[in-house]
């Protein structure tokens, strides 16, 4: 397959993406929406009791952000996006059609990546922008993050899209149904891994989760409690990348069509 034909394909499973009208509007809801309504409940609270709650914005708020777009908000949206990626042609009956086209199967599954990615960060980084404009905004007195935190917080903020989307890919070409993809990802990005990252008797056991791993290299605030080495996380991180994906591609390989 030539690169030419590659970029072709990625533009045609960006292009499949685009076309879900709902699809794109939920996870506009799940990014964009929820960073304004986040953004906006803090200022009313720090409107109603200036004396009890700091500003939405300034550099606590920046670190809300962060956390909100990288491992909540902007998580779903992606966890939508790769979902749909990986499980709409096997649902859908047309992974049949495409593998007749006598194209790679490894190929039919490895152009989904790039194409979920891209499409989950439009409303990622969206919804990063919105917070940021909100952090500036709604400052007041307080201190801002400068450029280059902002920059850093952006590139950890793609980095946490990524990895998501890659593996709501995965597990969706491995199990070929959207609900229970949507279901597995989402309960362990929001639920399981949530729960425990706070059982502090597994000890270090909790380094191999992905928000424990993302935690202890994000530019700004806390890692929530879990201390790992950073050449760790990174490993971790990598292993969230390459192993889901090492699987969807697998079950794409050996599936019946």
């Amino acid at each position: 397959m030539t690169l030419d034909i590659a970029r072709r394909m990625v533009g045609a499973e960006i292009l499949k993406l685009r076309r879900n009208r709902a699809l794109m509007a939920f996870a506009a809801i799940l990014s964009v929406g929820s960073v304004v309504v986040f953004m906006g409940y803090l200022q009313i609270r720090h409107a109603s009791n200036p004396s009890q709650y700091g500003p939405a914005g300034g550099t606590d708020g920046f670190i809300h952000l962060l956390r909100a777009v990288g491992v909540y908000f902007g998580a779903l949206a992606a966890v939508l996006v790769g979902t749909e990626a990986g499980s709409a042609d096997i649902s859908s009956g047309v992974f049949r059609d495409l593998v007749a086209t006598g194209r790679s199967r490894l190929a039919l599954f490895f152009v989904r990546l790039p194409a979920a990615i891209a499409v989950s960060l439009v409303f990622t980084l969206t919804a990063y922008a919105v917070g940021i404009a909100g952090t500036f905004l709604f400052a007041g007195s307080h201190a801002t993050p400068s450029l280059g935190l902002v920059l850093q917080g952006a590139g950890w903020v793609v980095l946490a899209n990524s990895i998501l989307a890659g593996l709501a890919v995965g597990v969706g070409s491995w199990s070929g149904s959207r609900a229970l993809t949507l279901t597995a990802v989402i309960g362990l990005e929001t639920v399981l891994t949530q729960l425990l990252m706070n059982v502090t008797s597994l000890g270090s056991a909790r380094d191999a989760l992905p928000n424990a791993a993302l935690g202890q290299i994000i530019p700004a605030g806390a890692n929530s409690g879990v201390w790992m080495a950073t050449g760790i996380a990174v490993a971790v991180l990598s292993a969230w990348a390459v192993v889901p994906a090492a699987i969807g591609a697998w079950r794409t390989r050996v599936r019946d069509a």
